[in-house]
């Protein structure tokens, strides 16, 4: 193989180390998925209520990446790795933004198609959650 096609080969492969790729994407990606639910809790709010709804989604975001965290350590590590039940409950209870970043932020659970369908079927279920309240008080 001569040097020139070595080197086009190597071009055309993902760089490795740290950071993430396509971060300006992903970061559009989160702000749009983060969108319905900032929404309803400010028209939550703006109806008198309390933005509980936020801070229990800020905190879950929180306790969701440490988790993640946890688990790519001892993944590493080789020991006691943390229950994707676990991990996909915490996304439930409102960690999935917390969970999407983990994911990009340690190159983590991205590639395992059972987990990734599990974890976009809750992020669903959240925006799905958020038109019906929508819907529901345009009626």
């Amino acid at each position: 193989m001569s040097s020139r096609s070595a080197g086009a080969q190597r071009a055309s492969q993902p760089v490795k180390g740290p950071g993430v790729r396509y971060l300006k994407l992903k970061l559009l990606a989160l702000v749009v998925l983060c969108a319905l639910p900032a929404s309803g809790v400010v028209m939550q709010w703006l109806r008198g209520g309390r933005p509980v709804v936020l801070l229990v989604y800020l905190v879950m975001s929180l306790v969701t990446f440490g988790l993640y965290w946890r688990d790519k350590h001892q993944a590493r590590r080789e020991g006691q790795r943390t229950p994707e039940k676990l991990l996909h409950a915490a996304e439930l209870l409102g960690g999935w933004p917390g969970a999407l970043v983990a994911q990009q932020a340690f190159r983590h659970k991205t590639r395992k198609v059972s987990y990734q369908v599990v974890f976009w079927l809750i992020v669903a279920a959240h925006q799905l959650g958020w038109l019906y309240v929508f819907t529901q008080h345009a009626l």
